[in-house]
């Protein structure tokens, strides 16, 4: 199967992921963007889980790596719905809620991607 199919049916599969996951952890939640929040920590984690199993253990052809990190997590990840959501929050005066959803995405990304790092670094999984 080509990459393109491959990347193709990844983003299938995470944009439907994206869908219900943030729906779930959004619901019954105020107006702050809990569910994008989520799925962007969740995606991250596990975009650095793969980037660096493939790195340091080889788990991955180049197949997988890119239907699971191009396609998959490329539609699953929602910085495009995280930014606009900030400005939303912003237009609404949101201010508080506009640095906690800002500060928040950054943090527990960047952490997501470091205890990926720690977990297949520093791991005896082979």
């Amino acid at each position: 199967m080509t990459l393109w199919m491959l990347i193709g049916a990844g983003g299938f599969v995470g944009a439907l992921l994206r869908y219900y996951i943030s729906g779930w952890i959004q619901s019954g939640a105020i107006t702050f963007p809990f569910g994008t929040l989520g799925v962007n920590f969740i995606g991250s984690l596990a975009l650095s889980l793969i980037m660096y199993a493939s790195e340091y253990k080889g788990w991955f052809s180049e197949e997988a790596r890119v239907f699971l990190t191009i396609g998959l997590l490329g539609s699953f990840t929602t910085m495009s719905t995280f930014s606009y959501e900030s400005i939303k929050l912003l237009e609404d005066r949101e201010m508080l809620l506009f640095g906690l959803n800002v500060a928040g995405t950054l943090v527990l990304t960047f952490l997501a991607i470091y205890i990926g790092k720690i977990c297949m670094t520093f791991s005896g999984w082979r």
